[in-house]
């Protein structure tokens, strides 16, 4: 098993910037793929971002390519999300979650693992 915590979420500013991080217990970290997925107020959880065991492949969702990066650093036991040229649409409780498919997946069945998320807030 793994456990996640989010942190770096906060207040911003549209077209500011954020990073979050997921810190992940356990020796095994380096075995899962790590997604990110956000929750908007009276919407359904969505695919944000994932990245594969040894980062040698991501995906991201249409509305945050090439403003939102996914990384991961497995010595730390911890993948970010560096969140660049935020707009109020972007506000979201981002969780963080984890499981050891064979692949890269964007579907949240395909994770067993999530954290508690932290709340994004940005403002026009």
């Amino acid at each position: 098993q793994v456990q996640l915590v989010e942190s770096g979420g906060g207040l911003v500013q549209a077209g500011g910037s954020l990073r979050l991080s997921c810190a992940a217990s356990g020796r095994t970290f380096s075995s899962y793929n790590m997604g990110w997925f956000r929750q908007a107020p009276g919407k359904e959880r969505e695919f944000v971002a994932a990245v594969s065991r040894n980062s040698d492949s991501t995906l991201y969702a249409d509305s945050v390519k090439g403003r939102f990066t996914i990384s991961r650093d497995n010595a730390k036991n911890t993948v970010y999300l560096q969140m660049n040229s935020l707009n109020p649409e972007d506000t979201a409780v981002y969780y963080c979650a984890a499981e050891r498919t064979p692949v890269v997946v964007t579907s949240q069945t395909g994770y067993s693992y999530w954290g508690q998320g932290t709340q994004v807030t940005v403002s026009s």
